[in-house]
């Protein structure tokens, strides 16, 4: 079971990212997936989670309203759009599935003029 995550980079104040996962050795379809993050010197955060489906989501409500988490079962990935970055979002990004315990190794997303 591996987790890989890319998109992370660096942006403005405002400016907007897509982050992927890549599943393999699951059947990917059958589980939630979800996106944590984590801030230097700060606890790793749940940021958003899915559904097997796709048809429910969840958010933390820092990130409500700008971020949507969605999945392709076909391709075997999970998507973070992040729009209207703050610099309070610099972070790794990590994917994570709760079945399998299983993290990806992250990507960095630094938000900064």
């Amino acid at each position: 079971v591996q987790l890989k995550e890319s998109g992370g980079d660096l942006v403005q104040p405002g400016g907007s990212l897509r982050l992927s996962c890549k599943a393999s050795g699951f059947t990917f379809s059958s589980y939630a997936m979800s996106w944590y993050r984590q801030a230097p010197g700060k606890e790793r955060e749940l940021v958003a989670a899915i559904t097997n489906s796709g048809g429910g989501t969840h958010y933390v409500d820092s990130v409500k309203g700008r971020f949507t988490i969605s999945r392709d079962n076909i391709l075997n990935t999970v998507y973070l759009q992040m729009n209207s970055l703050k610099p309070e979002d610099t972070g790794m990004y990590y994917c994570y599935q709760s079945r399998f315990v299983v993290w990806g190794q992250g990507t960095q997303v630094t938000v900064s003029s």
